[in-house]
């Protein structure tokens, strides 16, 4: 099956599960959340230009976007609760490893409702790539595109070259190497 129907295979099965009762009720959004992606923009036009504005990372340490000028910039979209982020994230991390001493940037900004469930999540699966909590405030100046996990990679002249919202999987992101 290719990756492509696997991935509308899933999330099919994903709606039924949400649609199918307590299970599906439990790992529903709140209706807040779904408010807020119901009003989320859609993702942005590829060769456009990405501007991501400074924020303080789960680490305590600042993603300066001036230092991310001319290098590929890796900005993922994601939650501790998102069951498609916890496939995907293993693949994120792997590829920041890899690539970030060929210049790659990263930014993964969690969605999740406090910073502590980011942080202790990212503890937990030991994930080394730059993260950061995307307050709803800071998401005023950068609002999440529709979807989740969301990934976007800006190339090294500022302009979009990927956008993609569910989930990717190994081989989407492996192939994401070939574009940096």
């Amino acid at each position: 099956m290719h990756h492509t129907q696997r991935r509308t295979y899933l999330k099919n099965a994903l709606a039924t599960a949400l649609a199918a009762g307590p299970i599906g009720h439990a790992i529903a959004q709140t209706q807040t959340a779904a408010a807020l992606e119901a009003k989320a923009p859609p993702l942005p036009k590829l060769g456009s230009a990405l501007k991501v504005p400074r924020i303080t990372l789960l680490d305590g340490t600042v993603f300066d976007p001036a230092k991310a000028e001319g290098q590929p910039l890796l900005v993922y979209w994601w939650a501790s609760t998102c069951p498609f982020c916890a496939l995907q994230s293993p693949s994120m991390d792997k590829l920041w490893r890899s690539q970030k001493s060929r210049g790659l940037q990263m930014l993964a900004l969690s969605i999740d409702v406090k910073p502590e469930p980011a942080m202790a999540y990212l503890k937990a699966k030991g994930y080394s790539f730059p993260a950061a909590w995307a307050s709803p405030e800071w998401r005023n100046a950068f609002p999440k595109p529709q979807g989740l996990p969301v990934t976007l990679l800006r190339g090294r002249d500022g302009k979009l070259q990927l956008a993609e919202k569910g989930q990717l999987f190994a081989e989407d992101v492996d192939a994401i190497a070939d574009m940096i």
